[in-house]
């Protein structure tokens, strides 16, 4: 394990967050994975492709059969495991475990650098995405999903409905999961980083949450910053808000599945 920024971050991705993502794979791949075409349409059959944030794969196992070679970065050890494990017998897919902030690639390494919501929580954005920059080949090319603004979308309106008890758990829009939900700022950010012709496209994809509302209710409850802060009010207000999560995923329920309309930016550069 080499190039990990001793913060927050790493410790949670190795302690309770990590281990959920992990055990949980399939179920935030259910959440996730409608965004994955918006990333494998950038790919080309030479590319070598760098997935930051990897987390447990599956955007990576899934580059492999579009590009000549892909690499996954993360800083998480649990997801990593669950990685490599479905990965096996892949042969042009490998993992390192590492902070992309810092961490030592070869330069001009890359053709292109992807991530479906990796990359929102550097502690400097701006150095971060200059080190991508250098794995990237002259005029290679850089494609990620990040988070819109929360207002007005269902997932802003799902932990809306718990904000009288409880504190947003993704922090307000613009920090946290929501830090490049400005285009203008993240424009800046990767300009200043050395990318150029920069485009921020809102995409839409289907989110599918549980099988039913219990289901969907228990899983959000016990994802890692929800769980944080039920721990932090007493018994009645925890009970409240997880009743009000409840209820307000109600309106989300079908018949297999909860299903909520998911946002993002789709942001593309080039190396300068």
């Amino acid at each position: 394990m080499t190039g990990i920024v001793k913060t927050a971050q790493a410790e949670a991705w190795n302690g309770y967050e990590g281990e959920h993502w992990a055990t949980n794979a399939d179920r935030y791949d259910a959440v996730n994975s409608g965004f994955n075409g918006y990333l494998l349409d950038q790919m080309r059959a030479e590319d070598r492709v760098l997935d930051i944030g990897c987390g447990n794969g599956q955007l990576t196992r899934l580059a492999a059969a579009r590009a000549r070679s892909t690499i996954g970065v993360d800083l998480s050890g649990p997801m990593l495991a669950t990685a490599r494990a479905r990965a096996a017998g892949v042969s042009n897919v490998s993992f390192e475990q590492g902070d992309a902030q810092v961490h030592p690639f070869a330069e001009g390494a890359f053709d292109l650098a992807v991530s479906r919501f990796g990359v929102m929580f550097f502690a400097d954005p701006v150095a971060a995405f200059a080190n991508i920059r250098r794995a990237l080949s002259p005029g290679g090319r850089l494609a990620f999903l990040c988070m819109t603004a929360l207002a007005g979308t269902d997932l802003g309106r799902i932990f809306g409905a718990m904000a009288a008890y409880l504190p947003q758990p993704t922090g307000p829009d613009g920090s946290g999961p929501t830090s490049f939900a400005d285009p203008d700022h993240t424009r800046a950010v990767l300009s200043e980083a050395g990318f150029e012709d920069v485009a921020c496209t809102h995409v839409e994809a289907d989110q599918i949450w549980g099988r039913d509302v219990p289901d969907a209710a228990g899983f959000i409850a016990d994802w890692g910053p929800v769980r944080h802060h039920l721990g932090q009010v007493d018994s009645t207000r925890a009970a409240k808000a997880t009743e009000a999560l409840r209820v307000a995923l109600e309106k989300f329920a079908g018949p297999e599945a909860v299903r909520l309309h998911g946002t993002a930016w789709l942001v593309t550069g080039r190396r300068r």
